[in-house]
């Protein structure tokens, strides 16, 4: 997108007022987004943004700027302006560019902007009649959303680092609302994948809808949960959400240096069962959250942040990892070239134990099963199905 020698002077450029670090961060982005609703299609959107964003780091301190030109004098003019925000004394800058290669390697099988859309929006209108279908009379209202995302970027920096990278991602969810007499229920799955659009082959939309829909069905014949204090076994596919909203958060370094996380200081303590081991590997394939370098050119790499019930590590990016005098983890991570990188999680989840299921389940007198737990977030809109959510996967 960006000649290199192009990327080294604008890089100079930004490091001329002075400052300890430099990064430029390229991006561009195609998407595509379907909805159904109704039984019918209600939107087919799709798009491209390109764009760049400069930064440089004083001690502490970040100065930011994006641009959508990506001219050498736009990208120039962009730099002067994060430069005069940089602490320190004016220098002359000098660096090569040397690229990195990915220590992994995701394979994707079937590209989603060689498939032609009316096959996406025949998935998407599959999945509204399956649900339909397998739900009867009692679902009363399907949506459907089908979101792709083909992203290339370019990242360098005054480190002499040189990153081309391609992440490409696509999600299918599917919602049914379902009633009868005065009660009303709602059933939802997802399908999501750092994949192209074989995701589909994997996960057939059919099958996902189905599964929406039965829920939603089900549900209106569940009795209400028990109240009161009780021991709650989590089924393996449930404790990814539960890991990632209760501790996987608070064990991002930027919330740690705030003070907002209970894990603030506990290094070395112990915060767990000794049973518990939390991982969170963005090489993992066929995730969401998985790539192969993060936002800031590192590469990615499988993170222990509690072993056998001790703390062991936080999420860091740059920034973050300077504050507290280590190396970035590989988690520094944005919502797009208009954002600076915070640190952010990738697949984070609890390692295998040693238990047998059921001895653990048959060691409960009278509790709650969790099998599975919904998604960490509210259902997106149509116009945000075809968002990556990188901060939050």
């Amino acid at each position: 997108m960006i000649d290199r020698e192009i990327l080294k002077e604008v890089l100079a450029t930004a490091l001329s007022e002075g400052g300890d670090f430099a990064d430029i961060f390229v991006e561009n982005k195609k998407a595509t987004g379907i909805s159904c609703e109704g039984g019918k299609i209600e939107r087919v959107h799709s798009g491209t943004d390109i764009g760049a964003g400069i930064r440089v780091i004083s001690g502490e301190s970040t100065s930011y700027a994006y641009t959508n030109d990506l001219t050498r004098e736009g990208l120039t003019k962009a730099a002067e302006i994060v430069s005069h925000a940089a602490a320190g004394a004016k220098k002359n800058v000098s660096f090569d560019l040397t690229k990195l290669q990915p220590t992994v390697n995701f394979e994707i099988k079937q590209r989603p902007e060689n498939v032609d859309a009316r096959d996406k929006v025949a998935a998407v209108l599959a999945a509204d009649s399956a649900a339909r279908e397998a739900g009867g009379h009692a679902v009363k209202q399907v949506m459907v959303g089908y979101g792709d995302v083909v992203q290339r970027v370019i990242i360098a920096n005054s480190y002499g680092n040189y990153i081309e990278d391609e992440r490409i991602r696509t999600r299918l969810f599917v919602q049914a609302v379902a009633a009868e007499n005065d009660i009303i229920q709602t059933g939802m799955e997802i399908a999501g994948s750092h994949s192209g659009f074989e995701l589909l082959k994997r996960f057939s939309p059919e099958e996902v809808a189905r599964t929406a829909a039965r829920r939603a069905r089900e549900m209106l014949k569940a009795r209400p949960a028990p109240t009161g204090r009780m021991p709650v076994v989590m089924a393996a596919e449930a404790g990814g959400t539960m890991v990632h909203e209760a501790c996987g958060h608070g064990m991002e370094a930027d919330l740690v240096q705030k003070d907002l996380s209970v894990y603030a200081g506990k290094i070395g303590q112990k915060v767990a069962s000794d049973k518990i081991t939390v991982i969170d590997d963005p090489t993992m394939a066929d995730r969401y959250g998985s790539y192969r370098f993060d936002d800031e050119g590192v590469p990615a790499r499988p993170v222990t942040l509690i072993e056998n019930g001790i703390l062991k590590d936080y999420m860091y990016d740059r920034l973050t990892s300077s504050i507290h005098g280590r190396q970035s983890n590989g988690h520094g991570r944005r919502e797009s070239y208009q954002d600076k990188p915070i640190p952010r999680m990738g697949n984070t989840y609890i390692a295998p134990g040693k238990d047998n299921p059921e001895d653990i389940i048959k060691a409960v007198g009278k509790g709650l099963l969790v099998k599975k737990m919904g998604a960490g977030k509210l259902i997106p809109p149509p116009e945000t199905l075809y968002s990556m959510w990188p901060r939050d996967t």
